[in-house]
């Protein structure tokens, strides 16, 4: 493979304040940029968010764009959909995990795909994430469907 991973993705926002604060506080993000695209132009605001050792997003705030504004449901969004981070550890999925359901940004429910687990979230600005991690549980060559819960984190009556 040539390839080691994502390298980023390009986002546009209408508040660009709010979208770092929601990165840097869930996922311990960095801001690496923030300022007019060009110098001397704010017309275009251009903030990189490093959300992992290789991978980034690139938030363009355009002064009088509404496409932040415009969602649709899951594969009515145009050709970026959603994007997947891939947590570090399965303790780093779990504190992710916890903030985004603190946030109302996520629901409890974990996918069992086989081998990885998987929760989605919304960020403030509507657009679809997912967080992954290996399956510590996984049965070799065993692969499930969405829907399919983790068992680790099915809460059973008392």
């Amino acid at each position: 493979m040539l390839t080691v991973g994502l390298n980023h993705v390009a986002t546009l926002t209408n508040d660009a304040a709010r979208l770092h604060r929601f990165y840097e506080e869930v996922f311990e993000a960095e801001v690496v940029r923030d300022g007019p695209e060009v110098d001397g132009n704010d017309a275009v605001r251009l903030s990189i968010i490093k959300i992992g050792p290789w991978a980034e997003l690139n938030v363009f705030e355009i002064e009088g764009n509404t496409e932040a504004d415009r969602q649709q449901p899951m594969f009515g969004r145009g050709r970026l959909d959603h994007f997947a981070l891939q947590a570090a550890s399965i303790g780093s999925f779990e504190t992710i995990r916890d903030r985004l359901i603190a946030r109302g940004a996520a629901d409890s429910f974990v996918t069992d795909f086989g081998q990885i687990l998987s929760i989605f979230f919304r960020d403030p600005d509507g657009l679809e994430g997912e967080v992954c991690i290996t399956n510590p549980d996984a049965v070799p060559g065993v692969t499930n469907p969405p829907g399919t819960p983790a068992a680790r984190y099915v809460v059973t009556g008392s």
